[in-house]
């Protein structure tokens, strides 16, 4: 009796299933390998960098959302003794003129503020 199935027009012999392992040249697949090597270097180190640089945007955030808050802090302070800071007079008064307290502008000011925080 023949052990072969007809399936789809195609004759089928019993046994190994899938297709034969072609004679792979060696050298070919190692280079094929040491290709894809170097290809997976090369993403893993700009994503990184990407981290890297995202770390860095995100450092650079927090330090000025710190410095604001030690601004406001001051300008809490200065308020819970009876003062009124010049920047929140000119914020209030919506002036961007200068005041008699302060040389700078409000927004002048803050930006000093934040950058002279900053340093200490």
């Amino acid at each position: 009796m023949d052990d072969n199935k007809v399936v789809a027009g195609k004759v089928k012999k019993p046994g190994k299933r899938g297709r034969k392992p072609a004679k792979i040249d060696l050298k070919a697949k190692l280079e094929r390998s040491r290709q894809s090597a170097r290809e997976c270097r090369a993403r893993k180190k700009l994503r990184y960098q990407y981290l890297e640089e995202l770390v860095s945007s995100k450092e650079r955030a927090i330090c000025a959302l710190r410095e604001e808050l030690e601004m406001y802090k001051q300008w809490c302070s200065a308020m819970d003794q009876g003062k009124i800071p010049s920047e929140i007079k000119a914020l209030l008064t919506g002036d961007e003129q200068k005041t008699p307290q302060s040389t700078k502008t409000s927004k002048n000011s803050k930006n000093n503020s934040i950058s002279s925080n900053g340093q200490s």
